[in-house]
């Protein structure tokens, strides 16, 4: 489960650090030979001799179970904490280069979180330099001096985002500061207190720690009351002296430049928008050229423009999806949501197709419901080239959502599949990133699945779950290979489809 309540380890050696190495070689890691024992999570480069071992900025999977966040951003584990970070060194250049952060970066991680309606901070922030300043106020930092060490940004991005834990290792020692507040006290109204934790490099000689273990509730799972409960040793917030001066000398950056761009997971975007943000929604005048999909390898199936696409199944065509039954399907009415262009998975969309996606999905649900039914729509982005979206309609008063939801998970239990629940308002790219093998199933009413693919899969899971005599009743069908239909067959069943689907098609109005 992704960072579970009680089950956090915080993975420094890997996470913060100084890029250590030990055990399996790191050559293995890349090349997928060998993978961690458990998944984890680390920031990027801190120097240009480690940034060829981050391929994509914006974050990516390097080896099995090893997952680079990215630039900056944040993580929403689906037990609904909450994981801001910030990769790499301070940069006073703009553009920073790859392995640093600037201004303008702290100033979008904080937008993008700042402007969430009733934002009281963040459970995690993860680091590489230490906050400037951490140690005002506080118990002794060791030989570390903290009024000239670490960066003026981070203490800005801690003052600002509240984390109740921060970690950074970037200085190689070891330091658990006092828990400091993050209200004033008779003038502001009690606040969550914020703990700063600094680790030492992994195998360090001296035997200083690299590693904390603890177990932590997410913040908005808390009572209030206890969340703001003040330990004993509480001391004044640290930044708060250095923060007012920074805000006379310095005019902040505006928002409306460039606003809440985060590189792994954005949650102050609407649901599925890819990162980063398309020009219309920066508020800038000046039209941006769309990013052309990346180009299939070889023989398509599903690019629209392909000669190999069987276009007589082509049942409605959007600017940027289209709607094609199913081939073989296993109901007249099974049909696909594709996208025009070649993109792998839905992680891969860019922001237009995701909304076009959306309006395929609402007029999609609208006409099933018309007709007495509702849709399970799953996708497998694993031994696929062209993304798609299986839509497939279960009669209303055969099976609640329950029912289809219970289908799934027991059938996965029975092969071994682990299958969860992701938060409703939760994105499917908020659990999977770009080149992540996933199988994924998502109800009418909102309520998702998720597995990640880390060996083999059935190929036919979704289609053998929707047809056995739990929902649908028709094993029979559950290798599309075995429904194959005459080509006029398949032609009559699209022009039906096509002429009941059409008062829905919002491509037709367009």
């Amino acid at each position: 489960r992704l960072f579970s309540p009680g089950r956090f380890l915080v993975l420094c050696l890997l996470l913060l650090g100084t890029q250590q190495r030990s055990g399996v070689g790191q050559t293995e890691y890349m090349w997928f030979s060998s993978s961690a024992p458990i998944p984890t999570y680390v920031l990027g480069a801190n120097d240009q001799e480690t940034v060829s071992y981050f391929p994509e900025l914006s974050g990516c999977e390097l080896a099995e179970n090893i997952t680079y966040l990215g630039r900056r951003g944040l993580y929403s584990g689906t037990s609904g904490l909450q994981i801001a970070y910030l990769s790499g060194t301070e940069s006073q250049d703009e553009p920073a280069p790859a392995y640093s952060f600037s201004a303008k970066d702290v100033a979008e991680l904080k937008t993008s979180l700042l402007s969430t309606p009733n934002f009281k901070g963040v459970d995690i922030l993860l680091t590489s330099p230490w906050p400037r300043d951490v140690g005002t106020f506080a118990n002794s930092a060791g030989e570390i001096d903290t009024k000239k060490c670490g960066s003026k940004l981070v203490s800005d991005v801690a003052a600002s985002l509240k984390p109740r834990y921060h970690f950074a290792a970037l200085e190689k020692a070891y330091y658990e500061r006092l828990p400091y507040r993050n209200h004033t006290v008779l003038q502001e109204t009690p606040q969550h207190v914020s703990r700063f934790i600094a680790l030492a490099d992994v195998g360090n000689t001296s035997k200083k720690k690299y590693l904390y273990a603890f177990s932590i509730v997410p913040m908005s799972l808390m009572d209030p009351a206890e969340l703001v409960k003040q330990p004993q040793d509480v001391t004044e917030n640290p930044y708060r002296k250095s923060r007012k001066e920074a805000q006379k000398t310095k005019a902040p950056l505006c928002a409306e430049e460039e606003p809440a761009c985060q590189f792994f997971f954005d949650l102050n975007k609407h649901q599925g928008k890819k990162r980063p943000s398309h020009e219309k929604e920066r508020g800038n005048s000046q039209p941006k050229q769309a990013k052309k999909p990346p180009q299939p390898t070889g023989p398509c199936w599903f690019c629209l423009a392909s000669p190999e696409v069987e276009k007589h199944l082509v049942v409605s065509i959007g600017t940027h999806c289209y709607l094609a039954l199913a081939k073989g399907g296993l109901l007249p009415d099974h049909v696909l949501i594709l996208p025009i262009g070649h993109y792998q998975s839905v992680v891969d969309l860019s922001s237009e197709v995701v909304e076009e996606v959306t309006k395929y999905k609402s007029a999609l649900k609208e006409f099933f419901r018309s007709k007495g039914k509702r849709y399970v729509l799953f996708e497998r982005n694993y031994r696929s080239q062209h993304l798609q979206l299986q839509v497939i309609p279960v009669p209303l008063d055969h099976c609640t959502s329950e029912d289809i939801k219970e289908s799934f998970i027991a059938q996965a239990q029975e092969q071994q599949i682990e299958l969860l629940e992701i938060p409703e308002h939760s994105d499917i790219t908020q659990v999977a990133q770009p080149g992540t093998p996933y199988f994924y199933v998502e109800l009418d009413t909102g309520e998702k699945l998720f597995h990640r693919i880390r060996g083999r899969f059935p190929l036919h899971f979704g289609r053998e779950v929707l047809a056995s005599e739990a929902l649908l009743a028709l094993p029979q069908r559950a290798d599309w290979r075995r429904c194959a239909a005459e080509r006029a067959e398949e032609a009559a069943q699209a022009h039906a489809f096509r002429r009941d689907f059409q008062p829905f098609d919002f491509a037709l109005r367009a």
